[in-house]
């Protein structure tokens, strides 16, 4: 049997890219006696092997009033315990699937993946074969192994089932565990593509706020202000495109949180284009015409999801100390639909009307 992360299953398939690690925090009591920190991190953390806490000292993820230490550290009152641990696995049988990858890049410890638009990341509710877990147990079947350690698919961070793009896979326990610090300290960057509703006048800005799961709607989140509810969040993003009614912007994040950047441009009045669950699926900005809504839903059924490209990935390499770095092309859908719209913006400075919808009716 083998094991696959412990991911909650309301609303797996949903979620756009979430970090998984887990960060504990402790400080030592005062009457605490001298004791391994091994001992002292498994007495403390629920379900946790005393050969997971090794693993996580070695790759460096222990920290005692800051400093990493080893496994034999003995803990001592008033010490500041800080650990990070890639998201415990549970129990779940995975049948190995041939279903082809597009794998950029692999070595003994890593694998990229362009995941394509429609593929869910792992299985869940609904959702236990045909996932992109099953095809990587699979393609690790008959690789050898290293140091006779089991080649797993070690997630660190998930895509939405219709997002496209890089997504890095760690292909052992040391790796995926050192993957979860970088990730938590912020030391991967990553670029989307967005088609966002709306026309941006500024050419570059960040949206920030909380990001928590909506007290409306359990399977969508919602920004809330700085320390009401939810974790912060940052994306920043950059103009690449105006079309009018339309802009294609470039999203660096800062965070990670479940459905960042989808959440953020709909709070920000600006849903992604055809994005069903934030209310990018309808016509929110352009004009009365017929031509343009049968123009639009021309796009929304080349383009039948939202229009959301993980672009690049950079990291450094968590064995080799390697800087990597990943891109990938927009797939045909979305290049489809950004021509459409670049011929259309075209036409409408050539021939202008004065049947704009106004902003103010547009306003989500």
């Amino acid at each position: 049997m083998t094991r696959e992360p412990n991911l909650p299953e309301e609303n797996q398939e949903e979620n756009e890219e979430q970090e998984l690690y887990e960060h504990h925090r402790f400080v030592v009591d005062k009457g605490q006696g001298l004791m391994r920190i091994d001992k002292y991190l498994q007495g403390r953390i629920e379900n946790i092997s005393r050969n997971k806490i090794q693993n996580a000292a070695k790759a460096g993820n222990i920290l005692v009033n800051g400093q990493a230490v080893k496994s034999n550290y003995k803990v001592k009152p008033d010490d500041d315990i800080s650990i990070v641990m890639a998201y415990p696995p549970r129990e779940v049988e995975l049948i190995p699937e041939n279903i082809p990858l597009n794998i950029i890049f692999e070595d003994d410890y890593l694998i990229i993946i362009n995941k394509e638009a429609g593929m869910v990341v792992h299985p869940g509710y609904g959702n236990y074969t045909g996932t992109l877990v099953n095809a990587l147990v699979y393609h690790f079947e008959n690789l050898p192994r290293q140091n006779n350690e089991d080649i797993k698919p070690g997630l660190v961070h998930r895509l939405d089932k219709n997002t496209s793009g890089i997504m890095l896979i760690a292909k052992t326990e040391l790796a995926q565990t050192r993957m979860a610090k970088m990730f938590f300290d912020r030391k991967i960057d990553r670029i989307y593509h967005a088609l966002v509703w709306g026309n941006i006048e500024e050419e570059n800005g960040t949206i920030s706020g909380h990001i928590g799961r909506s007290l409306k709607n359990r399977k969508i989140m919602d920004v809330f202000p700085d320390g009401e509810y939810g974790k912060p969040a940052v994306t920043h993003y950059r103009v690449l495109e105006r079309f009018g009614y339309v802009t294609l912007v470039e999203c660096k994040l800062e965070t990670g949180r479940t459905h960042q950047i989808r959440a953020h441009f709909k709070h920000t009045g600006r849903p992604l284009f055809n994005d069903e669950t934030y209310g990018g699926d309808k016509i929110l900005k352009g004009t009365t015409f017929t031509k343009y809504k049968q123009f639009v839903n021309n796009c929304f059924r080349i383009l039948p999801r939202h229009a959301l490209h993980a672009k690049t990935l950079g990291f450094e390499h968590p064995v080799t100390g390697k800087s990597m770095y990943f891109e990938s092309a927009l797939p045909e859908d979305m290049q489809q639909v950004l021509e459409k719209w670049r011929n259309y913006a075209i036409h409408r400075k050539a021939e202008p009307d004065q049947s704009d919808l106004s902003d103010e009716d547009n306003l989500l």
